[in-house]
């Protein structure tokens, strides 16, 4: 099971180049996502593995935290090196933090 990490956490890694993966849909993520984050939608993960950087950690987000670590979980049993935000984009807003707006991957 893939391990989490707090919305603190991600924004250090953020602000250190790390690679963000947010697995929402389309829709959740034209509302605004976490800066620097790359998307593909969850039920598109598998299809996409050579879109991953696959030599640092993938920091995983989602809305709230649950489909980020199922997506988490599965990529770990690929091998890649990687982890869950804990409280996802809701926490990324509640700690007042700015979304991005931009396509998709």
């Amino acid at each position: 099971m893939a391990i989490e990490v707090t919305i603190n956490e991600l924004a250090t890694a953020i602000e250190h180049g790390g690679f963000v993966l947010d697995v929402r849909e389309n829709d959740e993520w034209a509302e605004g996502h976490v800066p620097q984050a790359h998307h593909i939608p969850m039920n598109q993960v598998s299809e996409h593995l050579d879109k991953l950087d696959d030599g640092a950690r993938i920091f995983v987000i989602c809305r709230s935290g649950k489909r980020s670590m199922a997506v988490a979980d599965y990529l770990a049993e690929a091998g890649f090196d990687v982890v869950s935000v804990a409280g996802g984009t809701l926490d990324w807003v509640a700690s007042g933090r700015e979304l991005s707006f931009s396509e998709s991957l």
